[in-house]
C-alpha cells in the first residue's frame, strides 16, 4: 500500500472544478461495495474522514485504513477519490453515514470559492432542537437506532470560543446553539495548534480569527464511536465560509 497519495493527482484547480462540474448528480449517496466516490474533505483523523459527497451533496464518514507508520494527511477542502470496500460495513447505528473504503484516498486537488460556499450553506443544519438530535454531551451506544445524523455542519448562534483546560491540556469549543451554551472537546489539530501558537488559554472574535488564519464560520460537530459504552459529541473541525 503506498504511504500517501496527497498531492499526486497532478490536477490544478481549474481541472478539479471541471471534474466536479461534470460529475453526474444523484439524489443520495451510493453505498455499494466498489462504488467510487469523489468527496470534499471537511475533517480527517485516524478514526474517520468526514466529507461531502460531491455527487449528492450529502455528508459521509469514511473509514480509511491508514498504515500505522503514516499519519492522516488530508486537510479541509481537499478533493479526493475513494473506493468503497467490498463490505462497506454500513451497520454502525451510532454513525449511519460511515462506510469503509478500500486503500487510501487519492487527492486530485483542492476546491474553494463560490461552489464550496453554496455547498456549505445548503448543508448547514438549522438550530431547532438538541444538537445532533439528543440532549447532553453523550448517550449510551445502545440508545442509537441509526435514525439520527452523527455529523452536522452548524453555524453557531454565539461564538465560538476556543478554550484550553489547564488540568488536562485539552482543547474545547464553547458556542451557542439555539438557547444552549455548548462545550465540546475539539478534535481539530489545527485549532489546538492555534492556541499553542497564541500562547493563551482562550481565543475568541478577532484574536481567534488571527490565530486560525481565517474567520470561523462553521463548526463540524460529530458523534464519536463508543468509548466505554458511550458515544460523545465532539467538534471535529472549525471551518471558514469556504
Amino acid at each position: 500500500m503506498p504511504p500517501a497519495t496527497k498531492g499526486r493527482g497532478g490536477s490544478g484547480s481549474a481541472s478539479v472544478k471541471d471534474l466536479v462540474k461534470s460529475l453526474p448528480r444523484r439524489e443520495r449517496i451510493s453505498v455499494e461495495g466498489g462504488t467510487e466516490l469523489l468527496v470534499l474533505v471537511l475533517s480527517c483523523n485516524r478514526d474517520d474522514t468526514i466529507a461531502v459527497d460531491l455527487a449528492s451533496g450529502a455528508l459521509v464518514r469514511l473509514r480509511v485504513p491508514w498504515p500505522e507508520e503514516h499519519e492522516p494527511d488530508l486537510t479541509a477542502f481537499d478533493v479526493v477519490q475513494a473506493t468503497l470496500a467490498a463490505d462497506p460495513e454500513r451497520d454502525d447505528l451510532a454513525q449511519p453515514e460511515a462506510a469503509t473504503v478500500e486503500g487510501l484516498p487519492r487527492q486530485v486537488g483542492t476546491l474553494r470559492g463560490r461552489r464550496v460556499r453554496h455547498m456549505l450553506q445548503r448543508l448547514a443544519a438549522p438550530p431547532d432542537g438538541p444538537l445532533l438530535g439528543f440532549p447532553g454531551p453523550a448517550a449510551p451506544y445502545w440508545d442509537f437506532r441509526g435514525l439520527r445524523p452523527s455529523a452536522a455542519l452548524i453555524v453557531p448562534t454565539r461564538g465560538p470560543q476556543l478554550i484550553r483546560r489547564t488540568d488536562d491540556h485539552s482543547t474545547w469549543a464553547r458556542f451557542g446553539w439555539d438557547r444552549d451554551d455548548v462545550w465540546l472537546p475539539v478534535e481539530d489539530a489545527m485549532a489546538a495548534r492555534a492556541l499553542d501558537a497564541a500562547r493563551t488559554e482562550r481565543l475568541s472574535g478577532k484574536t481567534l480569527a488571527t490565530a486560525l488564519g481565517f474567520a470561523p464560520r462553521y463548526l463540524l460537530v460529530s458523534v464519536t464511536g463508543p468509548r466505554e459504552g458511550h458515544c460523545y459529541k465532539v467538534c471535529s473541525a472549525i471551518l471558514p465560509k469556504g
